[in-house]
């Protein structure tokens, strides 16, 4: 969005990713933007890559940033293939990606039961036993309903933190199973993922669920941990703190999406603070 609104104000722009799309490319189901009844993620980013494609935008894939510094007249960004940008202002809109819970088994078996993305993985489960960890998946398990054979979920806190919509939509599921007060205490198996292992936080009794998958969506880690020597003022969650014209403590960058302190993570404030930049 940020490069559509700088590119249709007459400014030479280019866009650095590793992938065109980002996690919304990751996201099945898609409710909640404004003009669109429904619509998915990978289709939802095609139409905006064509629209970018369209503004003559000089698109860069397949590369990251790792490193940004300014001097009195423009901003110099280096890229992790040795390459250099140079340009007068930068926005960074570097997202974010799933945060881990730090459990047993969880990076052993990554893709090997343990995943993150019911886009990607969640056709690998039909008809299979699942697990969700977090409130942050209850769009998840509404996904995989309607491929696995039994989804549990399983959520740390006394309730569920979700959107009514969300919850109410969950309730109708016959082969959803809710589990509070509920600490996951590993993932086991051989080869692959087995079981799940939790903790009841109000018995203090050990349970055990079989399963051959379990999705992780305890919330996300913004991707700016390479701005931690940029002199770019972060939050102690790793955010970049902005203005609300999108613009840090350092001139001629912005920032703006998951990757800064929006206080909420959806994709139309993505859009609209992307929007903000542009313009900041």
């Amino acid at each position: 969005t940020a490069a559509i609104y700088a590119a249709r104000k007459g400014i030479k722009t280019g866009l650095v990713a590793d992938e065109f799309g980002g996690q919304v490319k990751e996201t099945l189901s898609i409710e909640n933007i404004p003009g669109f009844k429904y619509t998915e993620g990978p289709d939802f980013m095609d139409q905006m890559q064509a629209q970018v494609t369209a503004l003559d935008v000089d698109i860069m894939t397949g590369v990251l940033a790792d490193g940004i510094h300014t001097t009195d007249k423009q901003v110099e960004v280096n890229l992790n293939n040795g390459a250099k940008l140079f340009a007068k202002t930068v926005i960074l809109a570097t997202g974010a990606r799933w945060r881990l819970i730090g459990i047993p088994g969880e990076t052993e078996f990554r893709n090997k039961g343990v995943a993150y993305c019911t886009h990607c993985d969640g056709p690998l489960y039909k008809g299979k036993n699942v697990a969700v960890i977090g409130s942050s998946g209850i769009e998840a398990a509404i996904d995989l309903a309607g491929l696995a054979k039994h989804v549990t979920v399983l959520e740390f806190l006394p309730e569920l933190k979700a959107d009514d919509a969300l919850l109410k939509k969950l309730k109708t599921l016959s082969n959803v199973t809710v589990i509070t007060n509920a600490q996951t205490t590993g993932l086991y198996g051989d080869g692959k993922v087995e079981k799940l292992a939790y903790t009841d936080r109000i018995s203090g009794k050990a349970e055990e669920i079989p399963i051959s998958g379990c999705f992780i969506q305890v919330g996300l880690v913004p991707n700016t941990e390479w701005l931690k020597d940029s002199g770019i003022e972060l939050s102690d969650r790793g955010e970049i703190l902005t203005a609300g014209d999108g613009s840090t403590n350092v001139e001629r960058i912005f920032a703006a999406g998951d990757a800064s302190d929006t206080l909420f993570k959806q994709i139309v404030i993505a859009a609209g603070s992307g929007a903000t930049a542009a313009l900041g």
